[in-house]
């Protein structure tokens, strides 16, 4: 059998067998991707995206805090958003398989400025606010609109990428993107906090509507990518081939598995940050913005490393990344010093960054493209099965405090991602 990975095989009992030929290595060429035009335009319009997903992470959570005082809720809403992305994003795969993703994408992106906007009314007139109990129900139902247009666009998102680069430009591209991704955690929190504290949180709302725009601006002006084909089987049946393609393919099926237990216990910190910023360290809406900032500023050191590496030992470094990433949350969870949280989430941006670009580069790599759609749907639905972790921090939090809850979860990752070291070579061998 020769090194290449036949993706009619089950790539099977030896880990050697998973190797794939690479290039040989090149110089630094960290933003080669941005020389397609495509790219360019794809890249451009996620940024409107990303800057709207940035700001409404920290101010849906910061405004639900406020206006309940409940970490449980808290949790709670992580489900809101969670579980129209479990029930829809396999048939978001299918369409990413069906459709062209420019149009996937277009649509995502006036359905959530749509409903950005609803909430920018909400508060504007009222509707939404502490002097009206039991209002935060408002912010629920646009979290199951918000979770729903993910479900269905986040796999033409991704698997989109694959068909204006080549293979060999994946991990650059992939990079780039989360470079973009990460700039905007470096400044939308820090812009989103003044924005609370200087104008309340209609002013965050309607700045994320104008972004929701510019990106739809940007991806009109993409032309189609990749080749659809038509199919005429019910969408149940091609989400079942695509279980099986996942069960047949043990290195996708590996790397899919260690994702999901990465994200299920590492996520959670981003849903308890109000908790630590306000009752914690004492810092305010601001001093949140910060906090996310600086995690920002290690992810985008991460994105730069990434983009400019050669595709050699990524396996590894994704291992690597989470086991940083569980020793930083560990750590910071114990901190009530403000210089060193601060420092501390550096490090949690850069190994965040590490497990999600390495992670996508590896199974995008490895998948074959008829089935691309599905398999990166079953890894975006991943996001929406750790709500269901969120919601058990949130609960053990209440009971026995944010600090204690997100130690926990982050010492499970660093025991997990030692062990995946240790005993699974499959994962640590993959170029």
């Amino acid at each position: 059998m020769n090194n290449d990975l036949s993706k009619d095989d089950d790539p099977g009992a030896d880990y050697g067998a998973d190797s794939r030929p690479t290039k040989s290595p090149r110089k630094l060429q960290t933003f080669n991707s941005l020389k397609n035009p495509i790219y360019r335009l794809y890249f451009l319009g996620m940024l409107g995206q990303r800057a709207s997903m940035n700001m409404q992470m920290m101010a849906r959570s910061l405004l639900i805090w406020r206006l309940t005082g409940s970490a449980a809720i808290l949790g709670v809403m992580s489900f809101f958003n969670a579980l129209p992305m479990l029930a829809l994003s396999l048939f978001g795969g299918v369409i990413a398989d069906r459709v062209h993703k420019k149009y996937v994408l277009v649509a995502g992106l006036v359905g959530s400025g749509l409903v950005s906007l609803a909430i920018a009314l909400a508060l504007t007139m009222g509707y939404l606010s502490a002097d009206r109990a039991g209002s935060w129900w408002i912010l629920a139902g646009a979290s199951l609109f918000q979770g729903s247009i993910m479900g269905l666009m986040i796999p033409s998102r991704q698997a989109i990428i694959a068909e204006i680069v080549g293979e060999e430009e994946l991990m650059n591209a992939i990079s780039l993107d989360s470079l973009g991704m990460n700039t905007l955690r470096l400044t939308a929190p820090a812009l989103t906090g003044f924005l609370i504290d200087a104008f309340d949180f209609q002013a965050v709302y309607y700045a994320m509507t104008g972004m929701y725009i510019m990106g739809t601006v940007f991806i009109a002006f993409m032309p189609l990518t990749g080749k659809i084909v038509v199919r005429g089987g019910r969408m149940i049946a091609e989400i079942a081939e695509g279980f099986r393609y996942i069960r047949h393919r043990t290195t996708i099926l590996l790397i899919l598995l260690f994702t999901l237990l990465a994200v299920f216990f590492s996520m959670p910190y981003m849903m308890m940050m109000p908790i630590f910023a306000d009752s914690i360290l004492k810092v305010g809406a601001t001093g949140m913005g910060m906090l996310i900032s600086v995690g920002g500023l290690g992810a985008i050191t991460g994105s730069l490393i990434f983009a400019s590496l050669p595709n050699k030992k990524r396996g590894l470094m994704l291992l690597v990344s989470s086991l940083l990433l569980g020793i930083a949350l560990a750590s910071f969870s114990a901190s009530s010093s403000w210089p060193l949280s601060l420092t501390l989430m550096v490090f949690v941006g850069l190994g965040q960054t590490g497990r999600m670009t390495l992670g996508n580069t590896l199974i995008q790599y490895y998948v074959d493209d008829e089935y691309r759609g599905r398999v990166m749907s079953i890894y975006m639905m991943e996001f929406g099965l750790t709500s269901f972790g969120t919601f058990a921090a949130g609960l053990m939090a209440e009971a026995v405090g944010a600090q204690w809850a997100l130690g926990s979860f982050a010492t499970v990752l660093v025991i997990v991602s030692l062990l995946a070291l240790i005993f699974v070579p499959r994962i640590r061998n993959l170029d």
